[in-house]
């Protein structure tokens, strides 16, 4: 079904985690450091990392900053899915996207289910696009930051997967912009 195109060059991605939690600290964050464990894994770069409080618009802030920064790719945040009142993830994410990426979340689903049964329905992980930058919001559980990265991220976010992949339209994410 997918494939890596071995004689192309592997091209390393910078990714930075935000996890979204009103009483995690950096030394409590099982989910983030079960990205960052995955993003090096790939020989990826690790751009950035931090925690923000679950505020829609410190969120947002955040997200802009980030899809702003030239030394940034991909966004990836984990925490604030759900369907609680403080669950605002979601939200400021669809604040910033300029292109929602419906099929992640459908995708994402259809991976959850295999490992979690109809409790997938629960998830509200999204992705998107912003200023040429990924931005993908997963659940705050370290399951299921793995389950994204390895059935989902770690193939899109790798230029030799083939039959097609994000990286390679990195370049034209953001083409309108440049338009005369």
């Amino acid at each position: 079904m997918t494939r890596i195109d071995d004689s192309k060059e592997f091209i390393p991605v910078r990714i930075a985690v935000l996890t979204v939690s009103d009483s995690r600290s950096m030394a409590e964050d099982r989910s983030g450091d079960t990205l960052v464990a995955r993003i090096e894994k790939a020989e990826h770069q690790l751009a950035d990392r931090k925690i923000i409080r679950d505020e829609r618009g410190e969120i947002a802030d955040q997200l802009r900053a980030w899809s702003l920064d030239p030394e940034i790719d991909v966004v990836i945040s984990t925490g604030g899915t759900g369907l609680t009142g403080r669950d605002v993830t979601v939200e400021a994410h669809r604040d910033v996207y300029e292109k929602e990426i419906e099929a992640f979340g459908t995708v994402f689903t259809i991976v959850s289910m295999q490992k979690i049964g109809t409790s997938a329905v629960q998830s509200r992980a999204t992705g998107g696009v912003a200023n040429g930058t990924y931005l993908f919001a997963l659940p705050g559980s370290p399951g299921a930051c793995k389950d994204a990265w390895d059935e989902i991220l770690v193939h899109q976010l790798d230029y030799r997967h083939l039959p097609c992949n994000f990286v390679e339209i990195f370049p034209r994410l953001d083409e309108h912009k440049r338009r005369k």
